[in-house]
């Protein structure tokens, strides 16, 4: 029992650290997209701006999905790793 419990805790670590790397990594590349596609970078919610609503929608939507996706295949990759 005290092994499953070593294992279940590393499993945990290493799919932590995938995800976060997976999602600072992926929120890099959209940055650099972004700016290439759009000359300027991603609108934040904290910087006053003359951002329309439109693009502060996409930058969201965008980010969002991302972020979702790079824990996504972070936790699939870490379990298939991991078996």
């Amino acid at each position: 029992m005290g092994d499953d419990n070593k294992q279940d805790m590393t499993s945990k670590l290493i799919g932590m650290g995938a995800t976060f790397l997976t999602a600072w990594l992926a929120q890099k590349i959209l940055a650099k997209v972004w700016h290439a596609t759009v000359g300027h970078d991603i609108p934040k919610p904290e910087e006053p701006g003359e951002a329309r609503l439109g693009e502060l929608a996409a930058a969201a939507a965008l980010t969002g999905a991302v972020a979702y996706l790079a824990r996504v295949f972070a936790t699939r990759g870490t379990a298939k790793l991991l078996k």
